[in-house]
C-alpha cells in the first residue's frame, strides 16, 4: 500500500507554520480533524440502540461514556484517515479546506493525534465501559483506517460498500455497552445501516463526481453512469427496508417501530425510485435532484434509530 505525501498549502499561508497559529484557530482546526457532523450520525445510531439493549432508560452515566469514547475513537478514525488521503484532498473542492490541506495541521500532528485518539478511546471503553466494546470500537478504527482508507477507496467502485461496515459497528458497540454481548437485534441493525450506507451516499457522489475523477478516486458514480448508479441505489433500497422490518417477527420490537419503519422505508423507496427514473430518462445536472435522496436518507435513518428507542416504551 502506497500514500503519496504532498504539501499543499494555499500560496497564502506557506509563510507561516502550523505552531504560530491563534491558539483558537488550532484548537477549532483539531476537531475539525473528528469530522464532528459525520460522528452526530454515529452518536444518532448508537444511544437509540442502547434503549433497546436496556428495554427502558439506560444509564445516564453509560450513555455518556459511551458517546464520548464513541467520539474519541470515530475522531481518531476520522484524523487518520485526513492523514492518508491529504493528497487526494488537496484535489477536491468538497475537501480542499480540510487542515491539513491548508496547513494549520501538520501531518506529524495530525497522525501523532488521530494515534492518540486510538489508544485513549481504547483504554478508555476497555475501563468505562467493557472490554467487548473496546474491542468493537479498535476494530471499526483499524477497518476503517487500514481496509477503507488504505485498501479499498482507491482501488474499487464497491469502496463504500464494503468500507461502510466501520460505519455500522456503532450499533454493535451501543448493544455491547449495555448487554457485554452482541444479539440479533444488533445484527439486524447492524445490517440495516450496512445497506444503507451505498444509497446514502451515493448520490452525493453523483453529485461531485467530477471531485473524485479528479482526484482518481474509483467511487461509483466515476465509473458507471446515472442510470446504472441509480439501479444499483434502488436493489440496496429494497434490501434495507426489508431487513429493517426483521425485528418486529423476531420480538425485539412492536407496532410503532414497524409503522416508522413502513412509513419511512416508503417514502424511501419512492424517492430512490424516482431518482431512477430521473437517471433512465437521460435527466442530468440539477434536474436530476440526486441530492433529495442524500438528504432524505438522513431524515430516514434518525426516524427510525428514534422509533428503535421508543419503541420499548409503547410496548
Amino acid at each position: 500500500m502506497c500514500v503519496t505525501a504532498v504539501e499543499s498549502r494555499p500560496a497564502g499561508v506557506l509563510g507561516t507554520s502550523p505552531g504560530h497559529r491563534p491558539l483558537g484557530t488550532r484548537v477549532m482546526a483539531f476537531v475539525a480533524l473528528t469530522k464532528p457532523r459525520i460522528i452526530e450520525l454515529l452518536l444518532i445510531t448508537t444511544v437509540p440502540v442502547m434503549f433497546l439493549a436496556e428495554q427502558g432508560v439506560p444509564s445516564l452515566r453509560l450513555v455518556l461514556v459511551t458517546c464520548l469514547g464513541g467520539y474519541l475513537s470515530a475522531g481518531g478514525a476520522n484524523a487518520l484517515n485526513m492523514y492518508i488521503d491529504r493528497d487526494i484532498d488537496a484535489l477536491m473542492d468538497r475537501t480542499s479546506q480540510r487542515p491539513l490541506v491548508t496547513g494549520m495541521v501538520s501531518p506529524r500532528e495530525c497522525l501523532a493525534f488521530g494515534l492518540t485518539l486510538a489508544v485513549v478511546s481504547t483504554l478508555f471503553f476497555g475501563l468505562l465501559v467493557n472490554w467487548l466494546s473496546a474491542a468493537l470500537s479498535l476494530g471499526a478504527l483499524l477497518f476503517y483506517v487500514v481496509v477503507y482508507t488504505m485498501l479499498l477507496k482507491r482501488r474499487t467502485a464497491q469502496n463504500i460498500v464494503w468500507g461502510g461496515i466501520a460505519g455500522c459497528m456503532p450499533v454493535l458497540i451501543g448493544w455491547s455497552a449495555v448487554r457485554n454481548e452482541v444479539s440479533w437485534a444488533a445484527v439486524i441493525l447492524f445490517l440495516v445501516i450496512f445497506f444503507w450506507t451505498p444509497p446514502h451516499y451515493w448520490p452525493l457522489s453523483m453529485k461531485v463526481k467530477d471531485d473524485y475523477a479528479r482526484a482518481g478516486v474509483p467511487m461509483l458514480p466515476v465509473v458507471a453512469g446515472n442510470r446504472a448508479v441509480a439501479r444499483q441505489i434502488v436493489l440496496y433500497s429494497w434490501v434495507m427496508v426489508a431487513v429493517s422490518l426483521l425485528l418486529t417477527p423476531l420480538g425485539y420490537t412492536g407496532w410503532f417501530y414497524t409503522a416508522v419503519a413502513l412509513v419511512s422505508g416508503g417514502w424511501w423507496l419512492w424517492e430512490a425510485h424516482a431518482l431512477h427514473a430521473r437517471a433512465k430518462a437521460g435527466i442530468t445536472g440539477a434536474k436530476l435532484k440526486e441530492m433529495r435522496l442524500f438528504h432524505w436518507s438522513i431524515t430516514y435513518v434518525s426516524l427510525l434509530f428514534v422509533a428503535v428507542a421508543v419503541d420499548p416504551f409503547l410496548r
